[in-house]
């Protein structure tokens, strides 16, 4: 895989108490690299209207994923199936404590594709709030044809 990726990240929140899934979905260009057996992601986002961008570093194996957001929000999230992990999730309006709870995880990768499916609960000061997922897929930004 190629250093210059085209990153595109989709979830969707299962709220306990509204039952409507929150879709969320992100097309960035971003930068990929391997080390230590770990396949890394670097990518910007803007979260809000201020413009500040929040820098995404995510990390892939077989085994899991961690992802740390710094910038407008930090925080360092891990999944790990089978664990609870906790992370604060620090934003302009304050800080909160989140257990994440990974129920499944996929990796897949060949030459110039990879994906992360994520499956996870989520809760705040130990309640339950939402049953999350997350895909990640990337592709070499040379592949010619955009296909996420």
């Amino acid at each position: 895989m190629e250093k210059d990726v085209l990153i595109r990240v989709s979830g969707l929140q299962m709220m306990d108490n509204e039952g409507r899934p929150e879709p969320v979905e992100i097309v960035v260009p971003g930068e990929y690299y391997f080390k230590n057996g770990s396949h890394y992601l670097r990518y910007s986002e803007i979260l809000d209207e201020s413009g500040t961008p929040t820098t995404n570093f995510v990390k892939m194996s077989e085994s899991g994923m961690e992802v740390r957001k710094k910038g407008l929000v930090n925080v360092h999230m891990v999944f790990q199936e089978g664990k609870r992990n906790m992370a604060f999730y620090t934003t302009p309006m304050g800080t909160m404590q989140l257990g994440i709870s990974a129920t499944g995880l996929e990796f897949v990768r060949d030459d110039s594709t990879m994906e992360m499916h994520v499956d996870y609960s989520l809760d705040l000061n130990d309640q339950h709030v939402a049953d999350c997922m997350i895909d990640i897929e990337v592709q070499d930004k040379s592949a010619g044809t955009f296909s996420l």
